[in-house]
């Protein structure tokens, strides 16, 4: 056993670490308060600020029982820390950081094979922040394009009034005329004839969506392209279609191969999707692809030096980490295509399970089941004493997130619930849903006739 001296004759000195990390105050905490407005004078100790700002965010919502959102809220250990290990790396410096400038390459030809590019050596595109960085410059690119043709009068583009509000941005921001197609009865998304009708010589796109927001259903592309064809036929004039595939574009080729929506629709000029929604990955990575090189106009891209050469790039955002490209691409090599389908397929799987339960509890209607996205909109029938914001509220008590929220201009009568199913919500959670919106129904049944106070309801952002 080691002896030790109660004195080394060495001078006491600081213990080789962090300046700022000294000195044990079990009070500390206690009476600290934390800076709203402007910063402290002092520092504290990290395992200190660290645990303040923990107990501060256990205010939020469990992210995992939030059923409102899209975005990806579980990924695999090994993908943590491979994003902890590239959240230091900038993609914007492609020269530093080749490899990873190449997993992005990658990505994108594995998207553009997934979406049939006519030919693949031809196609264009980039990772974005999210999709509605992808819409905001694939926008620009149809703006672009219509701009070449020298026509006179404000550019317009057509598009669902159940877009994301990432189009009405685009519009406002770029001046584009936003032609919103309004909802009427139980049409809730863009048909071919409305959009057709909407077109004109200065219509700079149509705007179609595979898997809207509202409801999650599929627009039908095909039949709009068809539309616009049979348009160009009778009138002259070539209008393009992008393909807004925020969530659709990651489950369609998976679950419903045999739906022509993407590239194999000469019409189709472009898509979008959302790598952090059912790309399976934490935000913030989306990806925009252009089936040929002409589809962007050569103006928009920059060109960087890259190992020697050149790189083209196209982006609103410039600085940010390259932890999320790197999730995707890990992502595209741990499952492949099989495994894609089959967690696809087990989130449909349990939107319908659990659309099904809903439905059977008696005082609900589903305007979706969750057949095309794994995402469906329910409302109170007539004659349940309650309505959707009750249910939303009373949820919320057992943790859950379930937004209710009134649809758009021409249907604002109508108010729905909306469930996104994602990756790791279970068939186990969706019966503990079940039981939970099961339980709640007598003590909403007794509110009956009460007033409704309109400041309660809950908001709808996504």
């Amino acid at each position: 056993m080691v002896l030790h001296q109660g004195n080394t004759g060495r001078p006491d000195r600081a213990a080789g670490t962090n300046p700022f990390y000294a000195g044990t105050n079990p009070a500390l905490a206690a009476d600290f308060v934390m800076p709203h407005d402007e910063l402290r004078d002092d520092p504290l100790p990290p395992d200190t600020a660290l645990q303040l700002v923990r107990d501060e965010l256990m205010l939020d919502g469990n992210a995992r029982l939030n059923l409102a959102t899209f975005v990806t809220t579980w990924m695999e250990p090994q993908a943590r820390e491979l994003m902890a290990e590239c959240v230091d790396k900038n993609m914007i410096d492609k020269d530093e950081y080749p490899q990873t400038a190449e997993l992005e390459r990658r990505c994108v030809n594995i998207l553009a094979h997934l979406w049939h590019a006519p030919d693949p050596t031809d196609i264009m595109g980039c990772s974005t922040t999210g999709s509605s960085e992808a819409c905001m410059l694939a926008g620009m690119a149809l703006k672009r394009r219509w701009a070449r043709l020298g026509r006179g009068g404000k550019p317009n583009l057509v598009m669902g009034a159940n877009v994301q509000v990432c189009w009405e941005k685009f519009c406002e921001y770029w001046e584009v005329e936003p032609r919103l197609v309004p909802m009427d009865g139980d049409r809730y998304h863009l048909t071919a004839d409305e959009a057709v009708a909407r077109c004109d010589e200065n219509t700079i796109g149509v705007v179609a969506i595979l898997g809207s927001t509202f409801d999650g259903s599929y627009e039908p592309v095909a039949e709009i392209a068809a539309a616009l064809d049979s348009l160009e036929e009778r009138t002259g004039w070539n209008i393009p279609v992008h393909v807004d595939g925020a969530s659709g574009a990651m489950i369609a080729p998976f679950l419903d191969p045999d739906l022509e929506w993407d590239f194999r629709l000469p019409r189709v000029a472009s898509i979008n999707t959302s790598g952090h929604k059912y790309g399976l990955v934490y935000p913030g990575v989306g990806w925009v692809i252009w089936r040929d090189k002409a589809a962007l106009p050569s103006e928009l891209v920059f060109n960087v030096n890259y190992l020697g050469g050149d790189m083209p790039t196209f982006a609103l955002n410039f600085s940010r980490p390259g932890a999320e490209v790197a999730a995707q691409y890990y992502t595209f090599v741990r499952l492949g295509r099989e495994g894609f389908r089959a967690v696809q397929q087990a989130s449909r799987d349990v939107a319908m399970h659990l659309s099904s339960g809903i439905a059977s509890l008696g005082p609900f209607s589903l305007l979706t089941r969750g057949d095309q996205l794994p995402v469906f909109a329910f409302t109170t029938r007539p004659d349940a004493g309650f309505d959707v914001f009750d249910v939303s509220r009373r949820l919320r008590e057992r943790g859950w997130l379930v937004p209710a929220y009134t649809f758009p201009e021409n249907r604002t009568d109508l108010a729905v619930l909306r469930i996104v199913v994602r990756n790791g919500f279970t068939h186990d959670l969706a019966d503990l849903l079940l039981a939970d919106l099961a339980r709640v129904l007598p003590e909403l049944a007794q509110l009956g006739g009460r007033p409704k106070d309109p400041a309660q309801a809950t908001a709808f952002h996504h």
